[in-house]
């Protein structure tokens, strides 16, 4: 091979590299999953609901959460009945896009002024600065069937600024006693960073008038 052919070659050869080296660098490396990734951080809320009941007895509720991923922890005091303490497992369920949607199954149990194996639920469906609310279970009582109960809680919320929710609240309940098993009214939430402040106002009007105000913070 002559001078001329080899350098012709050689040429060819530079042009190829560099070609190819032109594609690499514009080529993004897939990323690989590392079993050093860090697991979802951990997430907690605690809410106390202080109710005054018209002519019944006053008592303070609380709920806490904790939340790791998809995992759901919660405990609860007086919710089920007043000296009643109960706490919960789930596991979160989630989608949508316009119109988003959450889904907590929950096993539990009560203990203390009730004592019962607790299934329950928990959902969440927004859309724009719609949401609706529900958080129900089915207490069975484990000394008498006659103790089996279902309570509800749902929310029919509006949020026309980012600070500000309103909206319809009901609940269906025994822990009041007297005629009325379900109560409904309005309610307001205010949020500064992470506390929110509300109060929720059943059966107004009546002389079965429930306020339940409620003070939370998350970190």
């Amino acid at each position: 091979m002559n001078d001329t052919h080899q350098r012709r070659a050689a040429s060819v050869v530079l042009v190829a590299l560099f070609t190819a080296a032109v594609f690499a660098a514009d080529e993004k490396p897939e990323r690989q999953p590392s079993a050093l990734e860090a697991p979802p951080p951990w997430t907690f809320a605690v809410t106390a609901y202080p109710t005054v009941v018209r002519g019944g007895q006053n008592y303070t509720s609380g709920i806490a959460l904790a939340d790791r991923g998809p995992l759901h922890l919660e405990a609860r005091v007086n919710y089920e009945s007043i000296g009643a303490r109960s706490a919960f497992v789930g596991w979160t369920f989630s989608g949508g896009d316009a119109v988003t949607w959450e889904l907590t199954p929950l096993l539990g149990g009560a203990w203390g002024t009730t004592q019962a194996f607790v299934p329950g639920l928990e959902a969440t469906l927004a859309w724009s600065e719609f949401d609706f609310y529900v958080e129900a279970e089915h207490v069975r009582g484990r000394r008498d069937s006659a103790e089996d109960y279902t309570y509800a809680w749902s929310e029919l919320g509006w949020r026309p600024a980012q600070w500000l929710r309103v909206g319809l609240a009901g609940q269906r309940t025994n822990i009041y006693g007297g005629e009325r098993s379900f109560q409904r009214g309005p309610f307001a939430q205010v949020t500064w960073g992470a506390v929110t402040v509300g109060g929720y106002w059943f059966n107004p009007g009546s002389s079965a008038q429930i306020f339940v105000g409620s003070i939370g913070i998350a970190f």
